[in-house]
């Protein structure tokens, strides 16, 4: 289907089996000292053997005082790390899989938390924005070091088995403030115009090529545009590729952005794919250029990236977290299984968990991260077509019973409605959601071909589980609204009425009660689509616990651009007929109103527990039935719980 995709290619003197780059991400998945363990190299070898052409591992520090940017980040600061860099390639390449090492440094866009409390370095005395600690600028003889330190770490990557390196002179890290006028005011050999601002670059470059040889492929990740007023523009970008392949770097990869721009790093769901302003940066710089271009564009289907190649845009497409969310997506591909491929759905939680110190996780994938511990391969496979059920058809059931299926176990899966599901259906419907629908028919598919009996419109009752003779019962019913204990709650309506339809509101003056995912979602619904005057209330401070800020962003300035009012740190007290009266700080004040929408959440469906724990000796609840939570916790505790199941 995708015959461009799978293509050929070659970026220097290295061969590779398709057009699909799995680009660098953070995953901290190393170990303390920063060598490679089983946790990544499992990490990496499973989209090896996913189909990957190229992958470039995840930002990997050249320097260990002020260069770490997360607290299990690779390194190749240390001949220690070849041996475990040895077992990383291997595992690589014997899918035929070839590899980059990125090579980073964070510069001013890291907390002197992560840095034993030093202080943060740049290029000059500039802070981040998004960061908000001043840096100190290095010395001349500081960055000749630094050089070093780059060299130092292409030769041990190259002594571990690497392919070759990538310089990660993008998203606003320390060889980027270099180049950018943004961030470099400097006087010396290393500041100045554009040419005195790529003097570092052009350093690291050199020394590199010197050490390790012609054939070492060297590659440079670059912004097209750091989409910052007074920062590097494309025009700028251009001359940098143009230099790059004069002094003969073999590979161009293009993306854009900075922290302090950062959602144009890593799209959130706003964003579409291949959104055209960052297509136009990397066509742009392959039009100038005889150099092979890598480009990331959000890219989540199979036929996006077939397109960007046909258009000439690059001549190979970074599949970053579509790769996260399926490891498999470049084999499905090519075996035109586009609807057996998770796709990302771009809810930043795998960059929420990382920037709270966790390992990278994934909403869709619940094994991400874990491969090493709890990938399929280490599946018992000893159910010997045994009966389980399973009540519930949502996230967490479905999830339940593939894993089950997977094992040889007989999953019967009980859904009361004529489809699956669950609440996915109603998170898909808000702006932005709807690819949480090709999520829904990618599960049903999975569990068809893994031999789930799915029975669409049957209550999972006691006796329906009893009649295929199950002899455990997964429990995945969900949860119910919360409706608070105040005068006039029965006169409002739930999120879950709004996002169903049952419950028509447009053009009205609407009160949203939770400022939670869930209810900012539903705000966002009614006034974007519906054409409501909307005001969100919330008690805490800030709205929006539980997503990273740049998910949280874009629905907070479609609220703006709509109209909508949201007042934190404020209670609901009572409901009257056409009004909300609410607290702030002691003062009642009312809110005039045609309705008001409740979404505090849910509370566990446990209606069954009694009934079913009399009649089963194993009874296992997974999902909101047992903690509510995101889709993430609901497909976590769906997976693990079958994949402990005895």
């Amino acid at each position: 289907m995708y015959n461009k995709l799978f293509e050929p290619g070659k970026i220097g003197g290295l061969e590779l089996k398709n057009r699909v780059v799995m680009t660098a991400m953070g995953c901290s998945l190393a170990e303390p000292d920063g060598h490679p363990g089983p946790q990544m190299i499992e990490y990496y070898k499973a989209r090896a053997k996913g189909g990957a052409g190229l992958i470039i591992t995840e930002i990997t520090r050249i320097d260990d005082a002020e260069g770490a940017s997360t607290p299990c980040q690779l390194s190749v600061t240390n001949l220690k790390v070849v041996p475990g860099l040895v077992r990383l390639t291997d595992a690589v390449h014997a899918y035929d899989t070839k590899i980059l090492i990125q090579l980073h440094h964070a510069g001013n866009q890291i907390s002197s938390k992560l840095i034993g409390g030093r202080q943060p370095v740049s290029a000059s005395d500039v802070t981040c924005s998004t960061i908000g600690e001043q840096p100190r600028a290095l010395s001349t003889e500081e960055v000749e070091g630094l050089v070093k330190k780059f060299v130092t770490g292409a030769v041990i990557a190259q002594l571990g088995g690497a392919d070759g390196v990538e310089i990660h002179a993008a998203h606003g890290y320390l060889v980027g403030q270099f180049l950018s006028p943004h961030t470099n005011h400097r006087t010396d050999k290393y500041g100045g115009d554009l040419q005195g601002r790529m003097r570092f670059l052009i350093e690291i470059v050199m020394g590199i090529r010197q050490y390790c040889g012609p054939k070492f492929v060297i590659s440079v990740r670059m912004d097209g545009d750091e989409f910052i007023p007074d920062g590097l523009h494309l025009d700028e970008a251009v001359v940098v590729a143009k230099t790059m392949e004069k002094l003969g770097v073999d590979v161009i990869d293009v993306s854009c952005g900075t922290y302090e721009s950062g959602i144009t790093i890593v799209e959130p769901n706003a964003y579409p794919e291949a959104w055209p302003q960052k297509v136009n940066l990397a066509k742009t710089i392959r039009e100038n250029i005889d150099l092979p271009v890598i480009a990331v564009n959000n890219i989540k289907h199979p036929a996006t990236a077939e397109k960007l190649l046909e258009d000439g845009v690059s001549d190979f497409v970074g599949v970053a977290r579509g790769q996260l969310a399926d490891p498999e997506w470049t084999n499905k591909a090519k075996a035109g299984h586009d609807m057996r491929i998770r796709k990302c759905i771009n809810c930043m939680e795998c960059f929420r968990l990382l920037a709270m110190g966790r390992p990278l996780e994934c909403t869709l994938n619940p094994v991400l991260g874990r491969e090493y511990l709890i990938g399929e391969e280490h599946l018992k496979k000893d159910g010997a077509g045994r009966t389980v059920a399973v009540i519930g058809g949502g996230p967490a059931g479905m999830e339940a019973a593939l894993t089950l299926a997977k094992r040889g176990f007989h999953a019967v899966l009980f859904e009361e409605h004529e489809h699956l599901g669950g609440t996915v259906n109603l998170a898909a419907v808000p702006p932005h959601k709807e690819r949480l629908l090709e999520f829904i028919d990618t599960m049903a598919l999975q569990m068809k071909e893994a031999g789930v009996d799915v029975r669409l419109s049957t209550p999972g009752t006691v006796e329906a589980c009893q009649a295929v003779h199950a002899e455990a019962v997964f429990v995945a019913t969900g949860g119910h609204p919360i409706i608070p204990s105040l005068k006039g709650t029965d006169k409002a309506v739930t999120s879950t009425d709004v996002l169903t339809g049952a419950a028509d509101l447009e053009g009205k003056n609407i009160v949203v009660i939770g400022g939670g995912v869930t209810g900012l979602e539903t705000a966002e619904y009614l006034a974007v689509n519906k054409k409501n005057k909307v005001t969100l209330v919330e008690m805490m401070d800030n709205v929006g616990a539980g997503l990273y800020k740049s998910a949280l962003y874009p629905i907070m300035k479609a609220l703006k651009e709509n109209g909508a009012v949201v007042k934190t740190s404020t209670k609901l007290m009572e409901i009257e007929e056409g009004k909300a009266i609410v607290e702030t700080n002691g003062q009642r004040t009312e809110i005039p109103c045609d309705a008001v929408v409740l979404a505090m959440g849910v509370k566990p469906d446990r209606s069954l527990a009694d009934d079913l724990q009399q009649a089963f000796d194993q009874v296992i609840y997974v999902g909101d039935c047992q903690q509510p939570g995101q889709i993430r916790e609901a497909l976590h505790a769906g997976y693990d719980k079958a994949f402990v199941y005895e």
